[in-house]
């Protein structure tokens, strides 16, 4: 399966050039990381990160914060495969939907699916299925993968849109990356795809966010389970933010830093309906 872009030309530029400009722009932009960071090519099994969480809104928007968690991601040296979970914001596919073979393909060119990994995971998983049709117009991966382009081409992906949020379903697919790592002796980075809060004025939205920033630098997962259902914080993907902590714990020294926020009324100065965008790591 071949999945082509949908979100090129309108979520970042279709035009080559262009993008790896405004990738970089996002790197030098006061949002930003401040520089272009050169990927490390030490070797990566003596990594410190376990994951990242990064936005997925137009480029213009969320993409000076996210190059933020890309920053560290480069300087720490990429993996052998990226788990890339992200919300399904169309309802297509299935409760737990695996891309488990193939391609994806955007203007910087194409990334491959670690179909084996794919294979292991849903094997290990009571919920997770092959479904190619909830990522046919779901943007949240898509917007990822330039950034990791920008840096290399040797890297593979297990992208995974989760229909239902629940602690089943992060438990369950968690246990299922572990057990697939364990199996193929993959390294792995975690990335976990979500907006914050959405369509409040700037100061409701910076208060809600705070609320999930704060369970992220408490690597608590089960309060930012509770803080998003308690107050209705429109974060649409907790549940894998959820899963990159909960990684961390097992994986790593359960450790996060919080690494930038800002919000979709910073870039338009319109401050009465904005979107809260967040970059963090994982270790």
């Amino acid at each position: 399966m071949i999945r082509q872009p949908v979100v090129a030309g309108s979520f970042y530029q279709s035009n080559v050039r262009y993008l790896l400009d405004s990738i970089e722009d996002a790197f030098k932009s006061s949002s930003g990381f401040g520089e272009i960071p050169t990927l490390s090519r030490f070797k990566y099994k003596d990594s410190m990160l376990t994951g990242i969480l990064v936005p997925h809104a137009g480029y213009m928007y969320s993409g000076a914060v996210a190059s933020n968690s890309y920053a560290e991601l480069a300087l720490d040296g990429f993996p052998d495969t990226f788990v890339i979970l992200c919300p399904n914001h169309t309802g297509l596919g299935d409760p737990l939907s695996v891309f488990s073979e193939g391609e994806w393909v955007t203007p910087l060119g194409h990334v491959s699916v670690d179909e084996i990994f794919s294979k292991e995971l849903i094997n290990n998983s009571k919920f997770a299925s092959s479904n190619f049709e909830a990522h046919m117009q779901e943007h949240s991966i898509e917007v990822q993968l330039p950034f990791l382009q920008y840096f290399s081409k040797d890297f593979k992906i297990v992208p995974i849109c989760m229909g239902v949020q629940d602690s089943a379903f992060v438990d369950d697919i968690l246990d299922a990356i572990i057990k697939a790592q364990d199996v193929t002796g993959r390294d792995i980075r975690v990335i976990a795809s979500s907006d914050l809060s959405h369509f409040n004025n700037q100061k409701i939205a910076e208060n809600l966010d705070n609320l999930i920033l704060e369970d992220i630098k408490n690597m608590d997962s089960l309060k930012l389970l509770s803080d998003v259902k308690s107050n209705n914080i429109t974060m649409c993907g907790y549940a894998p933010a959820m899963v990159a902590i909960n990684y961390s714990k097992i994986k790593g020294e359960g450790i996060s830093k919080v690494l930038k926020y800002s919000t979709s009324g910073n870039v338009t100065h319109d401050y009465n309906s904005v979107v809260g965008y967040g970059s963090a790591i994982f270790k």
